[in-house]
C-alpha cells in the first residue's frame, strides 16, 4: 500500500498559494487517474484506489499545514502503512521555482508541516517530494508562502504538472531509489 500526502492549507482563501503546492500536485495526479479526493476521514480528504494492483491512498490533510502530522499518523496507523511507503509532497522555499528534489528521508529543513509529520510519526523515514517555490527576502516568510501565484506562475505550474504525474506514477510502481535516479 502507498500513502501519498499533499500538504497545504484548507479553504478557498489558500487556493493557488505557494504553501499549497502539495495540494496542487495531488489534485493534478488524482485528475489524471480519474478520481476525486473527496472522502472524509481523520480530518483529511482522501481517495482510495488501485493502481496496477497496488492500493493507493491520496490524502490532503484538512488541519492547517503545521498540524498535518496527526492526519498522516492516523492514516498510516489505521492502514498499517510502512513509513517507507509514505510520500509527502510539499513546497520548498530553498529551491528555485519548480525545481524539485526526491529524498528517501531527511530533516524537515525548517518546513513546519514536515516537522509536524516527523514529530507525530516519531520518525523521519518517509519519502519526500519537495517542490521549489523560490523565496523573496524582501517579504516576510509567512506572507510569502501564503501569497498567491501570479498568472505567469500558474501557466508554468500547468506545464510542470505532467512531470509530477509521471513521478507519482513511478513512486507507486518502482523502488524509490530508482525513482530518485530517474528524476533527481
Amino acid at each position: 500500500m502507498k500513502l501519498i500526502i499533499g500538504l497545504g492549507n484548507p479553504g478557498k482563501e489558500y487556493e493557488n498559494t505557494r504553501h499549497n503546492m502539495g495540494f496542487i500536485v495531488l489534485d493534478s495526479f488524482a485528475k489524471s487517474l480519474g478520481v476525486s479526493i473527496d472522502k472524509k476521514k481523520f480530518n483529511g480528504l482522501y481517495a482510495d484506489l488501485f493502481v496496477d494492483g497496488e492500493k493507493v491512498l491520496l490524502v490532503k490533510p484538512q488541519s492547517y499545514m503545521n498540524l498535518s502530522g496527526e492526519v498522516v499518523q492516523s492514516f498510516a496507523n489505521y492502514y498499517d502503512v510502512d513509513y517507507s511507503d509514505i510520500l509527502v509532497i510539499s513546497d520548498d522555499l530553498d529551491l528555485d521555482f519548480l525545481d524539485y528534489r526526491l529524498r528517501l528521508f531527511g530533516s524537515s529543513g525548517g518546513h513546519n508541516g514536515l516537522q509536524n509529520i516527523e514529530d507525530s510519526l516519531g520518525s523521519n523515514r518517509f519519502r519526500r517530494f519537495r517542490i521549489g517555490i523560490s523565496n523573496n527576502p524582501d517579504i516576510d516568510t509567512k506572507d510569502y508562502v501564503l501569497g498567491k501565484f501570479s498568472k505567469d506562475d500558474i501557466k508554468c505550474i500547468d506545464e510542470f504538472l505532467p512531470k509530477t504525474v509521471d513521478i507519482l506514477n513511478d513512486f507507486i510502481r518502482l523502488d524509490f531509489e530508482k525513482v530518485m535516479s530517474k528524476y533527481n
